[in-house]
């Protein structure tokens, strides 16, 4: 491979990356979902205890859309349930067993490890933990996560850093970038004029908006993590993940909600069979892509080994 050719690989891989779009399903039914970086690992968790994670992790830019739960179930995806909403609006009439499905399926249809050990028995879904050799370890012993998920439910902390965690001033109030309460809207994209936004407080609003229009971003480029609808998280609320039926945690509040639920105190929970008429749904997160200082050292790599060619030539 000529160093040239080293440098375009490169720079395709980078520019990959920055997009952070996967894509899902079958032709005619694909999809992808966007993901932003989580860096800072190993910081400090708030004065809650949440938000500490020890690792760099992906988070979806959006709440996971009723459009990507009808293809993937088009491309084979079983036992789902179909929401209240469609198209680009938030998949919200989801049992935390429904999200986890999905995101077993975003892994199995792509080639790789299921997250979650669930079974169906044709009416119901249910989950054994996973043993210790096969959990997911870093950051403490979790029982829920298989040790070689790649993607997966965020936890608590996951999802608590991404909407709240600023490394230069530690945990803001709200998922905005911002520590005042947010502006409530109906919907909207995050604009100069619109960046303090969510949506919530509308009461006389029938539907959430659309998850990429779902208000103003937080400080890592999520949106709606306060406000459209509540998100399930993986973690169990005594945040154990040690027992399949214990409440779950959901967090951000909802299009109806008053301006309390979006804060970083809010904290609810449900049992994980519960399906809301749509007002909880989710988002997902995976394992960081390489990074650009990796993709520099393969960059390296292949240009010593041009040189070494060239120079037994």
């Amino acid at each position: 491979m000529s160093f040239v050719a080293v440098l375009f690989a490169a720079f395709t891989l980078m520019t990959q990356m920055s997009a952070q779009a996967d894509t899902f399903g079958t032709s005619g039914n694909e999809f992808t979902i966007d993901f932003v970086d989580i860096g800072n690992a190993g910081n400090a968790a708030d004065t809650t205890t949440y938000g500490a994670v020890t690792y760099e992790y992906r988070i979806g830019t959006y709440e996971i859309p009723q459009g990507a739960i009808d293809k993937a179930t088009a491309s084979g995806m079983a036992n789902v349930a179909a929401g209240p909403w469609t198209g680009n609006r938030p998949a919200a009439d989801v049992s935390w067993y429904e999200a986890a499905a999905f995101v077993n399926w975003m892994n199995t249809s792509t080639g790789r490890q299921a997250a979650y050990d669930l079974s169906w028995n044709g009416s119901a879904w249910s989950m054994t933990p996973w043993t210790p050799s096969f959990a997911w370890s870093p950051g403490g012993q979790n029982l829920f996560r298989h040790k070689d998920a790649y993607y997966f439910l965020p936890s608590e902390n996951e999802w608590y850093k991404a909407a709240y965690y600023v490394p230069s001033a530690g945990y803001l109030n709200y998922p905005t970038d911002f520590d005042g309460i947010p502006i409530p809207m109906r919907s909207g994209t995050p604009s100069l004029s619109q960046r303090y936004t969510a949506v919530y407080d509308q009461v006389d609003q029938n539907s959430p908006a659309e998850v990429s229009a779902a208000g103003g971003l937080s400080m890592h480029g999520t949106m709606g993590q306060g406000g459209n609808v509540w998100e399930w998280v993986e973690t169990a609320f005594d945040g154990t993940n040690n027992s399949p039926d214990e409440d779950r945690v959901f967090r951000g509040g909802n299009w109806t909600s008053d301006a309390l639920s979006l804060h970083r105190s809010s904290r609810s929970s449900t049992t994980p069979a519960f399906e809301s008429f749509g007002i909880i749904g989710f988002r997902v997160a995976s394992v960081p892509e390489p990074s650009t200082y990796a993709l520099l050292l393969m960059v390296g790599a292949g240009w010593l080994l041009w040189k070494r060619r060239k120079a037994n030539l």
